[in-house]
């Protein structure tokens, strides 16, 4: 008879690997909030401080930028919130009822030239956002909605026009993902093409939506050229163009209390990203990847 070889021992699970991916993730992490943590370190330096300490933490306290940015100028910095909040919403309500019927008709309804129009809209993504300034800017002036009684005229209603070609292609393939046999069933039961999109493709593309309005959300609260375009008065001013006002060329620059207003103008995008954090995920992995 033959001798057994002797077992090799087994590899514990684990070792050096799980060990070696937490520290690169902390590395990571620390990389992405470093930025973040030295703004609101900063947010709370005094203006002589700003200068000499560029570490992380302030060497004194010093929380009064707070509330000098909050009402260092004519008007409360709160109206720029109110602004760029009610800006914000009407261009998520916009992106989110014109995409989706520019994606259910490019993506369920059968017409003429429609896979022609559908490559037009897709191209259009590669046009840079700021070549289109200008034209715009010609329009809307040429209608007399630059500078009127509702200056936000111009920033809202290409929204309501189904004119961001991302959403509409991030609709269109989350659509294709809808089986045609539920179309075919309303149908029989004698629906319309509009009673199809009610009672059948809104109800399905809650996850496209949802994705549509956090993004909707966050780029528009952060947008600044557009917004410095169209917004001449002070009283309309959003977030994002206020915040420029504590830059000033001839005096004295008020940079501690413009960083406590730029860590408070974070607060919303953040709350709103936690709020809607796992629909987000949800709606990405059910809309853009499927053919």
């Amino acid at each position: 008879m033959t001798a057994l070889a002797p077992a090799r021992p087994r590899r514990r699970p684990g070792g050096t690997r799980p060990a070696v991916r937490l520290l690169i993730l902390i590395a990571i992490v620390a990389v992405v909030l470093y930025p973040l943590v030295w703004m609101l370190g900063t947010s709370v330096k005094s203006q002589a401080e700003i200068v000499n300490n560029v570490g992380l933490l302030p060497e004194r306290f010093s929380p009064g930028n707070y509330h000098a940015g909050w009402t260092n100028f004519d008007v409360s910095f709160g109206r720029f919130f109110l602004n760029s909040a009610m800006v914000s919403l009407f261009t998520v309500f916009g992106n989110a009822a014109s995409c989706l019927l520019a994606a259910y008709a490019l993506g369920r309804l059968r017409f003429r030239l429609r896979r022609v129009w559908f490559t037009v809209m897709v191209g259009t993504l590669l046009l840079p956002g700021h070549v289109l300034i200008v034209p715009q800017y010609i329009l809307f002036r040429s209608l007399g909605l630059v500078g009127g009684d509702w200056p936000y005229l111009p920033l809202l209603i290409p929204h309501f026009l189904a004119t961001e070609a991302f959403f509409v292609f991030l609709m269109v393939q989350f659509m294709r993902g809808i089986p045609r046999e539920l179309d075919e069933a309303a149908k029989i039961d004698g629906a319309s093409p509009f009673g199809v999109f009610r009672h059948v493709i809104l109800p399905l593309s809650r996850p496209a939506l949802v994705t549509t309005a956090i993004f909707s959300f966050i780029w528009t609260w952060n947008d600044f050229f557009r917004q410095l375009v169209y917004l001449s008065t002070l009283e309309d001013y959003t977030v994002p163009v206020a915040l420029t006002l504590f830059i000033d060329s001839t005096s004295q620059s008020a940079v501690g209390p413009m960083f406590a207003m730029s860590v408070l103008s974070l607060l919303p995008v953040f709350l709103f990203f936690l709020a809607f954090q796992r629909m987000l995920v949800e709606g990405i992995n059910t809309s853009g990847l499927k053919g």
